[in-house]
């Protein structure tokens, strides 16, 4: 099996939608950190798991730069977010999103 894994930074502001009251539900924004792991049994046929630059441009072209609760269907915790990156990579199985330093968010594809 192969690994790879790509970090990435976006800058994107968001607000949560909770149950309770937070500064969370207030519109903020972070310098995010994105880690894709991507894995596959052979490599293509350029000799890669995948492009990294196809990684970087997936993910950004959504979310750099962007209100997050604009571009996603969906309440844009950091969970939320990590899921929707190893849904939207063909090859990844699990994604980091870190929204803050010690705030960091882990889906792993069982």
């Amino acid at each position: 099996m192969y690994y790879v894994k790509k970090t990435l930074e976006i800058s994107a502001c968001h607000k949560l939608t909770l149950s309770y009251d937070s500064k969370c539900c207030n519109m903020h924004g972070h310098n995010w950190i994105i880690t894709v792991h991507c894995k596959a049994p052979q490599l293509n046929a350029d000799g890669m798991v995948c492009d990294f630059t196809h990684i970087k441009n997936r993910i950004t072209q959504t979310l750099d730069h962007q209100n997050l609760n604009d571009v996603l269907p969906f309440n844009p915790t950091a969970e939320n977010i990590a899921r929707w990156i190893v849904d939207l990579i063909p090859q990844c199985f699990r994604a980091d999103v870190q929204e803050s330093e010690n705030n960091i968010a882990t889906y792993v594809e069982d």
